[in-house]
């Protein structure tokens, strides 16, 4: 076969070749299968390779008169397919010999092919459409490869951003797609290789590592109004799209997400591209309307060889990076829509990109308690940490087409969720993620995140050379968010910090009141803060984001205020510093204050069990100066007396209960309880205060419990991992009473112990106070 390929090819430079050459070079390219194709070009990548230096020459002469003959379009079009074929299925191939095959061309050639295309009068003129063909090509490979460079890609980027995509053309073709109706002769073959194979080449150059000097924030300015109604005018008719129109907003997706992922880690292009809430709103269910188009995500493909493959995938992308950059109040009134089209694309989508993206969505929006109710929950971590563990073994480090930093930041996501941490635990992975650490500093934030949970405490505790290493770098590393990580983890792992020893210049409560929040939501915070500061209180508050060991800052801020404001919202939740404040307030007993700052938003996982049975105060609901009001008159609240207990709601008109409330027992309790020390209470007792307080899940539960007991059992959930005593009160309901453990009835009840242990000290110091005022006096 060698041979004969070998001839063929020496006889392409005979002038001119004959159609009968031609056409057995198309039969041998034509009889390569997905199977045979990486030993075929193995054996003849010499040949191979002067068969594409070849189609180069042809396409860079002045005259193209082989455009209209049969043989040279067989050649050019099977040319073009093998080329795919070697993209997407030739896994056996190394990168290099892909590149060497695919971008055989010279600066000279280049400009000769895009100087023709710049005087071509036909806009169809078939030449144009044969260097999309070659165009698009450059862009899967590169796409897919993005730490190849080469001169030559540098000189076809920069040209085309600079000739074509900048230009008044450009401009022009993107006016005409702003139309409603659009005829079909707009599409010429100008038109496409403008519109769609210039902005895909784009989108795949701006993401290129090699190339990050670019500057996209000229291009999104440039681009933005155009793409937006674009997008706008034709996501309500989705139906009607001719094929033209879909690869045309395909490619313009995904080159506007390319603009936007170049410098993702500062949202300068978002914040261009949607300068206001409602803008990323409207654009986000705008797409929403596009993807859940059924015909699109059902002709998903394994590889990135199709339009609709292009566009699901970036749009899914893209509503990552919206809902990471914004509030994402308003997808409430989307979250129905958005979960049924995702789990769709789930369920139907071969193409692992697809997939992981969707499951990024899904742990993006829905909370712990929805996420874990999912049918497909269980496949998420299974899934992704096998991409991770399969990448991590392979040289280029990325799991077929996708690079490890966008499987690192999917974990990264899912590491937030409470069962995926429990499921990850599970796994046993652990190791996996400590041997990338070196490698990838995001890896110390995932492990942050996890070492929430008990199970993987003991996991990196077992593991001594990790520990070791965590205090030195603790110490050495340059890297600050790096270090801040560190810190993190080394915080959980010290066992609760109870036994955290606080110098006597910080026994005194300095501050009234210290202000834990996400810095999404700073604007907001730092308005309450100055509100407080009015009134008189003396705040902490973080709006600088700390320096140095932030655990330790954190703790001395809580150590030295009696109150601790929780403000919460989905990126509260999600927020390892958050969380670790959280749960030292918690440990520490300061009276907690919950506040809600984002609409809809509804308590979960770790924050739920924290807060208990609390109520608090709706930033949302209420006009600002009302909600403030509400929260000086509750924190001005010694204490509260209610007759029952009420579950985590939004209350009108109702102020927050808080942790230093004292819940009073209802009168079924009060003539049935002699005393108010719970360890003499007997079982009938328990039951009574059990039911007075609506628990009737708990009081079949603990049908056998007496005072001590209770006592006990409080004690052990105070002390534990949130998460792994869930688990053990889950297996004991469901073993002892066939039902699934309430988490409102944990919380309430964890929270009335809570509220009668302060209330009894409450009342031994005033009994202390009363009995040192008696002895002192003079009349003792």
């Amino acid at each position: 076969m060698e041979s004969i390929l070998d001839q063929l090819v020496a006889a392409l430079y005979k002038a001119p070749p004959s159609s009968d050459v031609l056409s057995q070079i198309v039969t041998l390219l034509q009889q390569q299968t997905d199977q045979s194709a990486s030993s075929f070009v193995s054996s003849t990548h010499p040949s191979l390779l002067i068969l594409e230096r070849w189609t180069w020459e042809l396409f860079s002469q002045e005259s193209h008169a082989w455009i209209h003959e049969t043989s040279y379009q067989q050649l050019l079009q099977t040319l073009a397919t093998f080329n795919e074929k070697l993209i997407f299925n030739c896994r056996d191939i190394d990168i290099e010999t892909k590149g060497s095959l695919l971008f055989s061309v010279t600066i000279e050639q280049i400009n000769n092919v895009f100087l023709y295309i710049d005087r071509c009068i036909d806009d169809d003129d078939p030449f144009i459409a044969y260097i999309i063909l070659w165009l698009d090509n450059h862009s899967h490979f590169l796409f897919d490869n993005l730490q190849y460079a080469s001169p030559v890609i540098g000189y076809i980027g920069q040209y085309i951003l600079n000739n074509y995509i900048m230009s008044k053309e450009y401009k022009i073709y993107l006016t005409q797609l702003r139309q409603p109706h659009l005829s079909h002769s707009i599409f010429t073959a100008k038109f496409l290789f403008y519109v769609a194979a210039c902005s895909y080449f784009c989108n795949s150059f701006l993401i290129q590592e090699a190339y990050s000097s670019c500057n996209p924030d000229e291009i999104i300015q440039y681009l933005s109004d155009d793409y937006l109604e674009i997008i706008h005018v034709h996501s309500y008719n989705v139906a009607s799209w001719s094929k033209e129109l879909l690869r045309c907003i395909a490619r313009l997706v995904s080159f506007t997400l390319g603009c936007c992922w170049s410098n993702r880690a500062k949202n300068i292009q978002m914040e261009t591209l949607f300068p206001t809430e409602k803008a990323a709103r409207n654009h986000f269910e705008q797409l929403l309307y596009i993807i859940s188009y059924e015909p699109f995500y059902k002709q998903i493909k394994k590889d990135r060889s199709n339009d609709e493959t292009i566009l699901v995938g970036s749009i899914l992308t893209l509503f990552i990076l919206i809902i990471r950059m914004r509030e994402t109040n308003w997808l409430s009134h989307l979250s129905t829509k958005l979960r049924t089209t995702i789990l769709s694309i789930i369920e139907t989508a071969i193409n692992d990109e697809v997939a992981l993206c969707s499951y990024g969505v899904l742990c993006e929006v829905l909370t712990d308690e929805e996420l874990k109710d999912l049918k497909v929950a269980e496949n998420i971590y299974n899934y992704l940490l096998q991409m991770i563990e399969a990448a991590w073994n392979q040289t280029a480090e990325k799991y077929k087409r996708i690079h490890m930093i966008l499987l690192l930041q999917g974990c990264q996501a899912i590491s937030k969720n409470d069962s995926m941490q429990q499921k990850i635990a599970q796994s046993d992975r652990i190791h996996l993620l400590i041997e990338m650490c070196d490698e990838y500093p995001i890896v110390y934030d995932i492990i942050w995140a996890l070492s929430f949970s008990q199970d993987i405490q003991q996991q990196l505790r077992s593991n001594p050379s990790f520990m070791s290493k965590l205090t030195r770098l603790a110490k050495q590393s340059e890297n600050e968010q790096m270090r801040k990580a560190i810190n993190g983890i080394l915080w959980n792992l010290d066992i609760n910090h109870e036994n955290r020893s606080i110098d006597d210049k910080h026994t005194t409560n300095i501050f009234d009141i210290m202000i834990s929040y996400s810095h999404k939501e700073k604007v907001l915070c730092k308005q309450i803060y100055e509100e407080l500061i009015k009134a008189g209180y003396r705040v902490w508050i973080d709006f600088d984001r700390m320096h140095g060991n932030v655990m330790d800052a954190m703790a001395q801020a809580i150590e030295q205020s009696n109150t601790v404001i929780m403000c919460m919202s989905e990126q509260y939740r999600k927020s390892n510093y958050c969380r670790a404040e959280a749960q030292y307030a918690f440990q520490r007993e300061r009276k907690i204050v919950p506040i809600l700052l984002q609409k809809q938003y509804k308590p979960d996982g770790w924050l739920l069990f924290i807060i208990g049975q609390l109520l608090y105060v709706d930033f949302n609901k209420y006009e600002f100066p009302r909600a403030m009001q509400m929260l000086h008159k509750e924190l001005k609240v010694e204490f509260m007396i209610e007759t029952h207990v009420v579950p985590v709601r939004q209350k009108e008109n109702t102020l927050v209960a808080h942790s230093t409330a004292y819940i009073s027992p209802p009168e079924v309790l009060r003539s049935s309880i002699v005393s108010e020390n719970i360890l003499d209470w007997t079982q009938s007792q328990v039951q009574n205060w059990l039911l007075g307080h609506n628990l009737r899940q708990l009081s079949r539960l603990f049908i056998e419990c007496d005072g001590r007991t209770l006592v006990y059992l409080s004690k052990y959930i105070q002390i534990c991992e949130p998460q792994q005593m869930l688990k053990l009160l889950e297996a004991d309901s469901v073993r002892r009473i066939h039902e699934s453990i309430s988490l409102i009835e944990i919380s309430c009840f964890h929270s009335l112990m809570h509220e009668h242990k302060k209330h009894l000290r409450s009342k031994h110091r005033i009994g202390e106070k009363k009995y040192c005022r008696h002895a002192g006096s003079p009349n003792s």
